[in-house]
This record gives C-alpha cells, sequence and structure tokens, in this order.
C-alpha cells in the first residue's frame, strides 16, 4: 500500500482510504472490477489523486458486480449495493462532513458498469459517474462462474439489472463520462449500445469509443472530468 493510504474496516469491510493534505471538500468512490485491484497500490492513481487533493474511498467487495442482489460471496444479509448506500457513502459524509452531490462514482469494468448504474438510478445523490472499459452488458458474464450466477437465476433477469435499462428518461446524473477501447472484444458492444441509447434519449454525456488504449491511459483524463464535474456541482450549489 503507498504512503497516504490507510485500510480501514467499515461496517465490517475491509475498504482502502486515501486522505491528502488540504483536501478539496469532495469524494470519489472507486469501484474495482473483477480483477479486485486498489488505486492504493495504484503509483499513477495516487499521484493524480495529490495532484487534485481529492479524497478517495475504494471499498473491497470481490467479484460482487456492485448489485442490489443477494450475493453470498460478499454478504450473508447485506446486498453490495445496500452496502454502499447505507453504511460505506453515510460514514464518508460523516467523517468528512460532505455537501449533497459532492461525490463521485468511478471504476473499470465490472465496477465501471456498478457507478453508471448506480448514476442513473439516483442521479440526484450521485450526479458524476465515470467508467473506463465498463462491462454494461453484465449478461454476457453469466454463466462464466462469477457470482452473478448464484445472483440471478438466468441470464435474462440479469440482463434486465443492467444499467441501460435503469436510464430514466425524465431524470439523469448531469455529469456521465465513459471510455472503451474497440478492441475490448467483452465491454465494447454494451459501452457502444450505451452511447446508442443515450444519444436517442437526447441525455448528454462524454465519450470515446474509438480508441485503442488500455485501461491505465484514462485515468488521467476521468480524474479531469471528475474534478471539473465536482467543482460545476460546487458552484450550482452555492
Amino acid at each position: 500500500m503507498l504512503d497516504g493510504w490507510s485500510r480501514l474496516d467499515i461496517a465490517g469491510k475491509p475498504v482502502d482510504v486515501f486522505d491528502p493534505p488540504h483536501a478539496r471538500p469532495f469524494l470519489l468512490v472507486y469501484l474495482h472490477s473483477l480483477q479486485q485491484e486498489t488505486p492504493a497500490t495504484d503509483p499513477r492513481f495516487t499521484e493524480l489523486l495529490v495532484q487534485h487533493r481529492l479524497r478517495c474511498v475504494a471499498p473491497h467487495g470481490g467479484s460482487c458486480w456492485w448489485a442490489d442482489r443477494h450475493c453470498p460471496a460478499f454478504d450473508d444479509t447485506r446486498t453490495p449495493e445496500g452496502y454502499l448506500l447505507h453504511e460505506l457513502i453515510p460514514w464518508a459524509q460523516g467523517r468528512w462532513t460532505l455537501r449533497p452531490r459532492h461525490i463521485a462514482l468511478a471504476g473499470v469494468e465490472m465496477g465501471g458498469q456498478a457507478a453508471v448504474r448506480l448514476a442513473f438510478k439516483y442521479p440526484q445523490r450521485f450526479p458524476i459517474a465515470a467508467s473506463i472499459a465498463g462491462a454494461f452488458d453484465c449478461q454476457e458474464w453469466y454463466g462464466r462462474g462469477t457470482p452473478l450466477d448464484d445472483m440471478y437465476p438466468d441470464r435474462e433477469r440479469c440482463r434486465l439489472d443492467t444499467a441501460i435499462l435503469h436510464i430514466d428518461p425524465h431524470t439523469w446524473p448531469s455529469h456521465l463520462w465513459f471510455v472503451c477501447s474497440p478492441t475490448d472484444r467483452m465491454s465494447y458492444r454494451g459501452n457502444d449500445r450505451l452511447q446508442e441509447k443515450l444519444q436517442a434519449m437526447g441525455i448528454p454525456h462524454t465519450a470515446d469509443l474509438d480508441t485503442p488504449a488500455p485501461a491505465h491511459e484514462w485515468l488521467a483524463p476521468m480524474m479531469t472530468f471528475l474534478v471539473d464535474a465536482l467543482h460545476q456541482e460546487a458552484r450550482r450549489l452555492l
């Protein structure tokens, strides 16, 4: 774990926490992928947090897909989404006295789809979301041995809980950013489908589905987008 990070037990779950000196009154919630990476061991990610004076919490959830479904591998009673909404984020708001709408969500693959899905489900609470190579068609992972097989009775029920089907035509997150390399065989179609839907509905968003770049090359653009969006929300609330 890199300097500046600490691992805390928050409501019975391990969470990596970064609180840089002179931090701005914002928070990034980072949701990991199926590979269960953590920014606490990523020098570039940490450097960007320091540069932008941005706090970050990165919960460890295993292969839970961060869904509002019972996942035995995550917890016997709480859903992953329920843990985020009712325990982790309230803890962070209390610790740093965060104002409403001063939290951004982001992630890669499994975590990217979860960040965007949460923003679609709760756009007033989470107006800012970013995804790198988001696994938006998570039904494509059904039947491959992930906890999805226990969380949903079949592939179709899994598809009905995807981010794209949580888009409300009347309200949506104010700041939405997602990217995916056209060479990403598993995730590209879901990102393309999401962009088609947003364009058809006239929902503002920023996306790049044409640049064949690895995930780590998108960290700096993603962080710039998130911090700019947080500042816009802060000005809007004045």
